[in-house]
């Protein structure tokens, strides 16, 4: 499984980097692209959106099961993966380059340093297997 350790992470398995402008970009993990396999289709979320945090803002959906993805932090959508719409796959071969879902303007940047760190998300995962 690979964790990226520069990465933040939620327990319901989303990515959140942080960009140097203040942005976080997010996507699904490893584990998460792992767990549903080949995807088939993403929703992702309406860019200008504002969003609460654990709000359930996209879809993922794969040849097994249909799963939401929550916004890990509040804040504002900015961009979505527009490639996604052509190739859901880019999440499966690529979850923390190409198969990004989006983007967000965080309305408190303080709370991207609540979220997971790299060793404590594979302590989660551990413990779920």
């Amino acid at each position: 499984m690979n964790v990226p350790g520069e990465l933040r992470y939620t327990l319901s398995h989303e990515w959140v980097r942080m960009n140097d402008d203040g942005t976080i970009t997010v996507g699904i993990t490893d584990h998460a692209q792992e767990q549903l396999g080949d995807l088939v289709f993403v929703e992702t979320p309406e860019i200008d959106a504002v969003v609460e945090s654990e709000a359930a803002i996209a879809v993922v959906e794969s040849v097994k099961a249909a799963s939401d993805i929550y916004a890990p932090i509040a804040g504002t959508i900015i961009d979505a993966n527009a490639a996604l719409g052509e190739e859901p796959e880019l999440v499966n071969s690529a979850p923390y380059e190409g198969g990004w879902l989006f983007s967000m303007q965080p309305s408190d940047g303080k709370d991207f340093d609540q979220l997971l760190d790299a060793e404590s998300y594979q302590a989660v995962v551990s413990s779920e297997e």
